[in-house]
């Protein structure tokens, strides 16, 4: 039997607040315990890249279920529900730096600025992934 669109967008958005609720719970409270903690820090990164692949899987089932333009890539998925209101340019904004700061971690592509990473995890990257997933339970 397939699975409904609205079910796999519930299925996905229910997987990043399973996500954000586990990485609430291991944000270190500062910067220096963050530092100290390699364990703490490599589970932050961790839940960062699996929130951030999470988020894009859901734009893509927003675009499919709202036949929306294809994106030429996952950063232009973001502007594309920009594009038709779905979420602010500014969230989209946000959200296209947290998706390039997930390249980075998964990647290895230069050397990893671990205060960024502290300061997204830590005041950014739950209030942004918060506000798109009430955009998208906004949708009818």
């Amino acid at each position: 039997m397939k699975m409904s669109e609205e079910n796999i967008k519930e299925d996905k958005i229910e997987q990043i607040e399973s996500y954000i609720q586990e990485l609430e719970e291991i944000i270190p409270g500062s910067y220096e315990e963050y530092m100290s903690n390699y364990i703490s820090r490599a589970a932050c990164e961790r839940y960062f890249e699996k929130i951030i692949e999470a988020v894009v899987d859901l734009a893509f089932i927003v675009i499919r279920e709202k036949e929306l333009n294809v994106p030429k890539d996952e950063n232009s998925s973001f502007f594309v529900l920009s594009d038709k209101k779905i979420i602010s340019e500014d969230l989209a904004k946000e959200l296209k730096e947290a998706k390039g700061m997930r390249n980075i971690i998964a990647h290895e592509y230069g050397k990893i600025d671990d205060g960024q990473v502290f300061n997204s995890v830590s005041n950014e990257l739950i209030p942004d992934v918060l506000e798109f997933v009430k955009c998208v339970r906004e949708l009818r």
